[in-house]
């Protein structure tokens, strides 16, 4: 690999721990980068993927984690939509 595309799959994992701060999956990642930076999608995937087989542990709770807060949003829109259904049946 020549120091071009070293320094090139670099920036990508950079992009890529970026997207992560900003709990980004997987998916969203490679659309953002796509988008905002021309990155492949296919270079993002495998970047993320080898860095997921580096880090198992860590992407086991970082997915486990976006999976908590995305059910308690779900939660939480259910409980504002119920009231907000109970305060029209009442008022």
């Amino acid at each position: 690999m020549g120091e071009s595309s070293a320094s090139y799959i670099r920036t990508v994992h950079h992009l890529i721990e970026e997207c992560l701060i900003f709990n980004m999956s997987k998916e969203e990642c490679m659309e953002a980068l796509s988008k905002h930076a021309n990155i492949d999608p296919l270079i993002t995937s495998t970047v993320w993927d080898e860095l997921q087989k580096e880090n198992k542990q860590f992407f086991e709770a970082y997915t486990s984690g976006r999976d908590q807060r995305a059910t308690e949003i779900k939660k939480t829109q259910w409980i504002h939509a119920s009231m907000e259904t109970y305060g029209q049946m009442k008022g």
